[in-house]
């Protein structure tokens, strides 16, 4: 995948997640991170439950939600 679509993807994510987690973002910087971290994660979590699709908003939809996941985690650690 193509460096500038990896990082565009991880920024959007990041943005929608952080909309629907805080009603705000980030930043672009940590919006990449969250997106991309959230990527993996929403990836691994597909391929645990067995639901493999391909395409970019396919990719853009499971980074969204592994972001969402990110930030639900870290709110609980940050609680604490």
């Amino acid at each position: 995948m193509n460096i500038i679509l990896f990082l565009l993807i991880g920024a959007v994510a990041g943005w929608l997640a952080g909309k629907l987690m805080k009603g705000g973002g980030f930043g672009l910087v940590v919006n990449i991170i969250v997106g991309v971290i959230g990527g993996f994660l929403g990836g691994w979590l597909m391929s645990l439950v067995g639901i493999e699709k391909g395409g970019l908003v396919w990719e853009i939809i499971t980074s969204v939600i592994g972001a969402c996941l990110l930030i639900f985690v870290l709110s609980l650690i940050k609680r604490k």
